[in-house]
């Protein structure tokens, strides 16, 4: 089949060994002294050739557009360490007699995608129906179905089946939503770190609920001494692939000793690079829903005033702060101005789930007022409340949602703007930007290869559908075409730091 950009499906995909596993073979091997070309088990760099397409540089959203870089003919260079050293057209990438060659000409190299908010535990809920809305939906089907984790053989098989989902959608970072049991947890990191993906996790806190959620419940000094053993045990520094967060469940999940102890846990532990995660103006139905029942509890001027460290009757201060730069609130639908801007003042990130807010009747959150606060807004699938673990389908629903926003809020997200929340600003939410999120020069290599030929759908959007006569205008519809048209079976390859992930067997 052909395409819209005029290249042919071309195969010759090296299969590379490991960095680590290179390192160890290079010292003694017998290719030193022989007459080969290469040895792909030498230290190495890899050429991947394809269309590459990335937001370049460091902009926020409403400069995404602008930073739009793609190559047609493109050339993606990266060193033994897993370090991007070349990202352009394949005619001026740099010679290497000693490195090797992936073709992947045909296809797409994206970025790989980061998912800011997903749910470990709610793997096989994605159909959990008989809920209603967010309250109830918890109580009749997620709480009983998170409570099946305490059983060790059935939360290894949930981590195997949840790393694979992420492998087959292109995931390669994610901020994951844990599960309340410390085997599920080892699980989950363990699983993840054989197949070579990046994550932040922790295990969900509850030490208050109704009894549906008695499984997942601990008493308070449990709970702290769960979430610092685990820390401990899985949360590397700044350059490993594992790290931890500590996470509240959400307000109601917690009383106001909790939210006070896991301040002083995170001052201790904030040094570290450990990261905060929780949920955030979810619903609003009036009188009974989240929101109300939060601002009736704790009887505090705002949501987020209670992760803030003002939990007390009129939101007085009662602990420390849990907002900052590695801290991401899921949803935010319904944000007062002051909740945003205290958010954009502290560098708290927003993941943002569209998919789940329609499945809950969530609502939606306000695109224009958000970014306009100067909060960074990431996608998140929610897996179990989201039925789609794609990134680029979340992202086409941002797009439905936002263009049907009421009067002037409606607004049409650019292509790369969809793009951008869906990788870079991501990456942002993790602080993590210096590393990966797109391939500028010195970043780690994670990234995707999507074939269009794989899901025939796409590949007939791409190479049938109509584009403008002006070059940037045609880019733009091939790039909303490849996103909102995949699909997991067009994405051949996933890469972290250069190194293919596998998924468990």
């Amino acid at each position: 089949m052909g395409r819209a950009d005029g290249l042919t499906p071309v195969r010759r995909v090296v299969t590379l060994t490991p960095p680590g596993a290179i390192h160890a073979h290079a010292a003694a091997c017998a290719c030193r002294a022989a007459p080969v070309k290469v040895c792909f088990r030498c230290p190495v760099s890899v050429t991947h050739l394809g269309h590459i397409v990335h937001i370049a540089g460091s902009p926020d959203v409403t400069g995404a557009r602008e930073a739009l870089t793609t190559f047609s003919d493109g050339a993606l260079v990266v060193d033994d360490a897993g370090a991007i050293t070349y990202c352009g057209p394949r005619q001026d990438a740099p010679a290497d007699p000693t490195g090797s060659v992936a073709d992947h000409r045909g296809s797409f190299l994206l970025p790989g995608f980061v998912d800011t908010h997903i749910h470990f535990p709610q793997t096989y809920s994605l159909d959990a129906y008989g809920g209603g809305q967010l309250l109830e939906w918890l109580d009749s089907c997620i709480f009983p179905a998170e409570a099946r984790l305490a059983d060790p053989e059935f939360a290894a098989q949930i981590a195997r089946d949840f790393v694979t989902a992420r492998i087959r959608s292109g995931t390669t970072a994610a901020m994951v939503f844990g599960s309340a049991f410390p085997d599920a947890q080892d699980a989950l990191f363990t699983e993840t770190r054989g197949a070579g993906l990046r994550l932040v996790s922790g295990r969900g806190v509850q030490t208050v609920g109704p009894p549906s959620a008695a499984p997942l419940m601990t008493s308070e000094k449990r709970a702290i001494e769960l979430c610092t053993a685990e820390i401990d045990r899985w949360h590397g520094d700044d350059s490993s692939l594992l790290q931890v967060a500590i996470v509240p469940r959400f307000t109601l999940s917690v009383s106001t000793e909790t939210l006070h102890a896991l301040g002083e846990l995170y001052d201790d532990v904030r040094g570290r690079g450990v990261y905060l995660h929780s949920h955030l103006n979810e619903n609003n139905r009036p009188g009974t829903g989240e929101i109300d029942a939060v601002k009736s509890l704790f009887s505090v001027d705002s949501y987020l005033d209670t992760y803030d460290g003002k939990f007390l009757p009129g939101s007085q201060t009662g602990g420390s702060s849990l907002l900052g730069r590695r801290t991401i609130m899921a949803h935010a639908v319904h944000c007062t101005d002051t909740e945003l801007a205290r958010m954009a003042e502290t560098g708290t990130s927003i993941a943002h789930c569209p998919v789940s807010q329609q499945f809950l009747g969530s609502g939606t959150m306000p695109w224009r007022r958000t970014v306009a606060a100067g909060v960074n807004v990431a996608a998140g699938t929610d897996v179990g409340a989201g039925d789609e673990w794609l990134i680029p389908q979340v992202l086409g629903c941002a797009f439905k949602v936002h263009l049907s926003e009421p009067g002037e809020d409606a607004i049409a997200l650019h292509p790369a703007e969809l793009l951008f929340t869906g990788t870079l600003a991501g990456a942002r939410a993790l602080d993590a930007e210096h590393r990966f999120g797109n391939f500028d020069t010195g970043k780690e290599a994670d990234f995707l290869v999507v074939d269009p030929t794989r899901w025939e759908p796409l590949e007939r959007l791409l190479s049938k559908g109509i584009r403008a006569d002006d070059d940037e205008m045609a880019r733009d519809q091939m790039l909303f075409a490849l996103l909102l048209g995949m699909r997991e079976p067009a994405i051949t390859e996933v890469y972290v730091r250069g190194s293919r992930v596998v998924a468990p067997s």
